[in-house]
This record gives structure tokens, sequence and C-alpha cells, in this order.
């Protein structure tokens, strides 16, 4: 019963030796598609094979794969443990020296493998950069003779650097992942309404780890288009994907999202053909509502994704309107071009892994092909605005900076023309005037579009209300992360700025909470000791705010803590220290948190002229100035009473 290979043969397609036996229980399925993810990510050749039922004969084929193999790896777990299957293979790696033991939920290893120390990995399998999950990669690699493997990036979700956006000295959230949970009774209330889905990754079963963006691709595409039916509720991506890492049954995870049902599948895409499997689960009893498997050209694979949205819309008893059961057409960002589909899914993934300069730039030029490919195709106009701002942000000069974002309008604006009823393009325009041209009154349209259309999407709400907090229309930003939070409860980037909207809103203590939290789950999010020291500082908490600073990394954000704080206490040397550090690092780019300084040392005079400074420089950190407490003592001025208006504000 071999999963994830249709040869009876250890031989891999193409000649190469499968070197890596992976023996584990087929009810840890989803937990050994992680690790063997991570193997092939490491490019070790894996032979895999399910549980065998008691009384099955030992094929020759598994036999010859064990015996073959270098290495052995057994995920121990409460199930596997209890398999006389799985004992026999471990037996045969620990016989002969090639076993390595993992544990799956920190169960201990049975009788007769407790010397051997397993390799816990509960809780970090989807994270191939953790140290357990480094540790088995070293493993391996030592057992080959070969090197330990370079650090992996995980696709999907974007690393620390674009948590903080400085550039020009703007805070920027952007796609900070992690497990953040408000105690409660879930998502949408204890057992969850009737019409709430999650829509957990769907498996990439193509063989080749390369194609894992498809997968991911199209589980996004499914959950985007399941979120613009007004009548169903849909988890958001980071919790959907977070809760679904876990080693549980789909009982416990609708419990812990709290809602009714599970969409899941698998994806097996082989030159000119894809096959999709999908199952919608029921939460309360763990019993299939739905299945249906989908094996056509993938030319119809617009066709799968609508009736999939179709059948669980019915399957939930949800009225379809006309025009909702077919995929996203032209007016809603979508695109019928397979080609231009696959370039369109080959940027986003490389966007959302967040690795480098060239990953970023490979993104757009990925989304430049699609556009190339189908120039009406408003999803692929939308992304590249994103990734416009992000190269302008974190790589370009001052003049190429101005080109890179005046061109990130035009593509948002592009994608709006297109695509009338594309939230996602409106939000990117928005962001795109907001945060490149720094025009306030400008993005007001867009994002008020983007909330009108896009009230099922987490991060289109999560935008809009960070827009609406910079305005200072905190009841409105107040309301709305609400409604973002409802919809991705383990999102960190969603609570993290419910937290900065409590704190533009003067409710430093009901900040503190949020902060504390993302701080507890996600100890490296980037800004997270600060935001919380500021919020400490406002309450005269100044011990406690600087302990906060001097866990902080990012020096744009942690010396501005100490500057201020040593001013408070009466060490003025201290404070000038910090504040000449902070220009030595950052020059010209750091205007903004200069003005900051001084507005809390009281030097008006010097805090103007930074503001305006940064104001001439496009310093990203005019977006906050409106909202921002450290800058209230010049609210009163002229100077920053017409700087406002000139920004937009008013």
């Amino acid at each position: 019963m071999t999963q994830g290979s249709s040869s009876d043969d250890p031989i891999e397609e193409g000649g190469a030796p499968n070197t890596v036996f992976l023996s584990y229980s087929h009810a840890d399925k989803k937990q050994a598609q992680l690790i063997v993810q991570a193997l092939e990510g490491a490019d070790f050749r894996v032979w895999w094979d399910g549980m065998i039922e008691g009384g099955e004969r030992f094929s020759e084929a598994t036999e010859a794969a064990l015996d073959s193999a270098r290495v052995v790896v057994v995920l121990w777990s409460k199930s596997s443990a209890a398999s006389h299957w799985v004992q026999d293979e471990a037996t045969r790696g620990r016989d002969t020296g090639r076993l390595i033991p993992i544990s799956l939920d920190g169960s201990l290893p049975p009788l007769g493998f407790g010397q051997f120390q397993a390799i816990d990995v509960s809780g970090v399998a989807n994270k191939p950069n953790s140290e357990p999950m480094r540790k088995l990669l070293r493993a391996v690699a030592a057992l080959h003779d070969r090197p330990a493997p370079p650090l992996q990036v995980k696709q999907g979700v974007a690393l620390p650097r674009r948590q903080l956006l400085v550039g020009t000295g703007a805070l920027l959230l952007a796609g900070a992942g992690g497990l953040l949970f408000w105690k409660g009774s879930g998502l949408f209330g204890g057992a969850g309404s009737g019409r709430s889905v999650a829509v957990l990754p769907f498996a990439n079963l193509s063989g080749d780890p390369n194609q894992r963006y498809f997968s991911d691709g199209l589980t996004s595409e499914i959950r985007a288009q399941l979120s613009r039916n007004a009548l169903l509720e849909i988890v958001g991506q980071t919790s959907s994907e977070s809760a679904s890492t876990e080693n549980r049954d789909a009982k416990s995870i609708a419990r812990e999202l709290g809602v009714a049902f599970l969409l899941d599948g698998q994806v097996q895409k082989a030159g000119d053909r894809v096959k999709v499997d999908a199952e919608l689960t029921d939460g309360s009893s763990g019993l299939s509502k739905w299945a249906q498997s989908y094996e056509r050209p993938l030319t119809d694979i617009f066709a799968v994704q609508a009736e999939i949205g179709a059948a669980v819309a019915s399957a939930l008893s949800v009225a379809i309107e006309e025009g909702e059961g077919k995929s996203a057409g032209a007016d809603e960002g979508g695109t019928d071009n397979v080609a231009a589909f696959d370039a369109y899914l080959r940027g986003r993934d490389l966007y959302e892994a967040g690795i480098d300069e060239t990953s970023d730039r490979q993104a757009l030029s990925y989304f430049d092909r699609a556009i190339a490919l189908d120039p009406r195709y408003a999803g692929a106009h939308a992304a590249r605005s994103r990734a416009l701002a992000i190269i302008g942000n974190l790589y370009a000069d001052d003049a190429e900076r101005v080109r890179l974002y005046d061109a990130g309008v035009v593509a948002a604006r592009k994608a709006t023309e297109l695509a009338p009823k594309f939230a996602e393009g409106f939000s990117a325009l928005g962001f795109a005037l907001a945060t490149g041209k720094l025009d306030m009154r400008g993005a007001r349209e867009p994002f008020e579009r983007s909330y009108e259309l896009g009230r099922g999407s987490a991060d289109i709400l999560s935008r809009y209300a960070t827009f609406r907090s910079n305005l200072r229309d905190n009841d409105r930003a107040k309301s709305v992360i609400a409604q973002a939070s409802k919809l991705d409860p383990l999102n960190a980037r969603t609570f993290w700025s419910t937290g900065d909207i409590s704190y533009a809103g003067r409710d430093f203590a009901g900040a503190i909470p949020a902060f504390e939290r993302a701080i507890s789950l996600n100890p490296t999010l980037a800004g997270g000791h600060s935001s919380l020291g500021f919020a400490q500082f406002m309450l005269g908490r100044l011990d406690d705010a600087h302990a906060s600073f001097s866990k902080e990394e990012s020096s744009v954000r942690r010396l501005p803590g100490y500057a201020i704080i040593a001013d408070r206490r009466g060490d003025r040397a201290g404070a000038e220290a910090a504040l000449n550090d902070l220009i030595k690092e950052y020059g010209d780019k750091s205007h903004y948190q200069y003005a900051q300084v001084y507005a809390q040392w009281g030097d008006r005079p010097r805090a103007l002229a930074a503001l305006q400074k940064a104001w001439e420089l496009r310093d990203g950190g005019i977006m906050l100035m409106y909202s921002d407490p450290m800058l209230d003592p010049l609210r009163e001025t002229d100077g920053y009473r017409a700087l406002a208006k000139q920004v937009g504000f008013t």
C-alpha cells in the first residue's frame, strides 16, 4: 500500500535510488507528508508507505526498498507505537544501524527502542528550519556521508524581513504569520455557524516538491472564491494553515477554529493533466459531507475551482447568485489563460516566501509574464503593484524608488479598471497611494471600495482597518479589525494590528495584552517588543518599557525608545547618545523617528523640521503622523496642521 509512489521498484523515475525509507502509521499521513517534503526539499529521495493492515504479507517491493535504503526514518506516535508493522520496520533499521527515530506527538518509542533518543518534532513538522527538523536533516545527511543541508525556505510564509519594512522609515505590517489565539469560544462561536468553513492546504501529490506552488495556489484561489459568497464564513489563510499543521483529527481542528466544516484535498499535476480530490468534512462528527474527484485537462482547472465552490455552497444549502458558481471572471480579477495562471501562481509563491531581492524580482518577472500572456489579468496587475512596493521599499535607491512607487500605482489602477468587482485590486491601489505616494486623501476611495467588495477577506479587512486607524477613525478601525480577527483567529499580524489600533486610539492599557500575546507566541515578531515598549512608556512604566525595547532586534525601533526613556529619566547624555547612534546608522532614512524623539523631548522646532524633512524625502512614516501618540506634543502647532492637510489627513 504505497503512499506517494505508484511504482513497485525502489528506484525513482529517472533512475536515482530512494535512499530514505519512511515508516509511519496511516493515521499520521498528513504529518508524514510534511516530513517527506522536508527531506525531499533537502534533496533526499524518499520511499514511504502507509501502514499495511495486520495479516497482509510484507510485500517484496517494500522489503527491497527497506533493505536498500541507507536510512530508516521511523515516525513514532501513539498510533504507530501500537503498530506491529511499524515496529518490524524499525527493528530492521535498529539492527542494521540505520534507524533515525522521530516523535510526532511527544510519544515515547515502544519497548525495545527506548535506548534510541527520538527527535521530537511535535508542532514543528511544518517548519523545516526549526531546530528539531534541522536535527533530523543533519542526522539523515550524516548517514549519507554528506554535509548538513542548507536552510530551506518554507513556501507561503513570509520571512521576518517582510514583517518590518524600514526603507523610508515606515513600519509596514506584511505577512507575519504565527499562532496567536484569543481565549474564548473560537472563530464563529463554540460550534461554529452552519456555514463556516476552513479551507485547509491541499496536499501536493505530484511527487515533485517544486510543484507545491500549484497546490498552494489552488487552495488560495478556492478560498478566495468561497469568500466572495457573502452567505459563507471562510477562515483566513494563516489560521487555516496553522491549525492544519498540528497532528489532530478533523474534529479537533474544527473545534479550535470554531467552524462547522473543513474543506481539504490533494492535487496531482502531471504534464497537461491535473487531478484534484476534494472533501468537505463535518467538524462536529468528523464524517464526510461531500467528496469528489476531478481528473481533467489542465485547461479545465478554472472549471474545477468553480465546481468545488458550487458543490460546497450546495452542500451547506447556501444559495448561489447568478454567476457566483463560476470561477473568477475578468471583472473579479481572474483569467482563462492557463499559462498566465501558472505564471501568476509561481510569482505569488516567490513573493510570499520573501527570501531576498533576487526572489522578489523573480516574482515580479512572473507577474509580468502573466500580464504578457493575458494583459487583462487584473489579479496579476494587483500582484505586480504589491511586488513593486516591496522592491521599492527594501532595495531601491531614491530615484528608482520613486519610479517603482509610481509604477505600482499605475499597476493597481489598471487592476481596478479591468476588474471593477475585484476587492484585492482596490486594496492594492489604496495601499500604493498611501504607502508609495503618501496620498492619504487619494487612498480613501479605493480603500472604501475594497471594504465594500472584500468583507469576506481577513487580509483586506486588516489593511482597511489599519488605514482607518491612521486617519484617527478609531471606532471604525476597531470594528473592522474585530471582523478580521473573527475570520483569522490564529494570525499574529491581525492581532498585532489590533494592538496597534488600540495604541493609536490612546487605549494603551488595552494595547498591552495584544502585544504581549503576540510576543509570547511569536517571540521573533519584528517590532513586537518595541510596540509593547511604546505602550508601556505612554503609561509611565519606564522600567518595563526599557526592558521591552532592549529585546527589540530592529534598531530603528529600539534606539528611539532608548532616547525618549533616557530623556524622561533625566539622563540627557544617554538620550543624546541613543539618538546619535540612530542618526549614524540610518541617516536620511529615519527622519520620522527623529521627529518622534524630538517631540517627546519637548523640542518642537526640531521635531517639526524633522517631520517636514521626512515628508520631503517621502519617508513612509508620514502615514502614521496623524494617529501617532509620539507626536501629540506637536498637534496644536501650525506646522503640524499644515503638513497634515498637505498629506491629505484633513
